[in-house]
């Protein structure tokens, strides 16, 4: 990274968010080191014996940090949605904290099949396309989840050259979260990576097209509440 953005996140309000998201999960610890001794009971010996495979720690604890920030360390049962569930520990850490959960994504990793069963996560599998509706997934959830999100490049899963969404696909997407597949009182989190000079995903074209469907934007996160008209929170109210 360079130093003039290195400065420039300093002196931009991100420093102060990242500060106090570091102090609301210093306030409300986790015990990784049970989600970790969890893992490491696992019998990882047979996905090993075809693939040079270990768990990756940094990985996890940014799912443990994703966990603190939306209070799912401390709310009711949840039913969770993860998309581009990968290997599925998002969904594996939630269960562990009383949620119930499954994910979507594409077959195309052949690691991820042997580590799904392991990790006792369901997957639908299926493509996250512009302008096309999510398949039918049997009901509704409180959360709908997605990190890392890439699904957005027309080259994905292929990681091919591509254009990204446009606003409208976005207002699709979002939209057909909201009116198939989150309940009353749902959210719709989206954390994405940055661009390959390290700016900010949220070009002013796509923060505006965000904020004009309701979104509260912190940093690389994106969350929304099921009716627009709402002022979406990372966390989730105790019922």
């Amino acid at each position: 990274m360079k130093i003039s953005r290195k400065l420039q996140k300093l002196l931009d309000s991100s420093a102060l968010t990242s500060a106090w998201e570091h102090a609301r999960r210093w306030g409300h610890p986790v015990n990784s080191r049970r989600i970790f001794a969890n893992l490491r009971r696992l019998d990882f010996e047979r996905v090993r014996a075809r693939y040079p495979y270990r768990p990756n720690p940094r990985r996890i604890r940014k799912f443990i940090e994703i966990v603190q920030d939306l209070w799912l360390d401390r709310s009711p049962p949840l039913r969770i949605l993860d998309l581009g569930c990968g290997a599925g520990y998002f969904i594996y850490i939630c269960r562990l904290f009383g949620h119930d959960g499954m994910g979507l994504d594409t077959d195309v990793e052949p690691l991820y099949r042997e580590i799904l069963p392991l990790l006792n996560v369901g997957r639908v599998v299926s493509l996250i396309e512009a302008q096309v509706p999510l398949p039918d997934l049997g009901g509704k959830f409180d959360l709908v989840t997605a990190t890392r999100v890439c699904f957005h490049l027309t080259g994905w899963p292929e990681n091919l050259p591509g254009n990204e969404w446009s606003p409208a696909d976005w207002k699709f997407f979002v939209n057909d979260i909201r009116t198939r597949f989150l309940k009353p009182g749902g959210r719709l989190f989206l954390q994405f990576n940055p661009r390959p000079d390290d700016s900010s995903f949220f070009t002013p074209a796509l923060r505006a097209c965000f904020l004009e469907l309701g979104a509260r934007i912190v940093r690389s996160k994106a969350v929304f509440a099921t009716d627009p008209a709402e002022v979406p929170q990372f966390k989730q109210n105790k019922t």
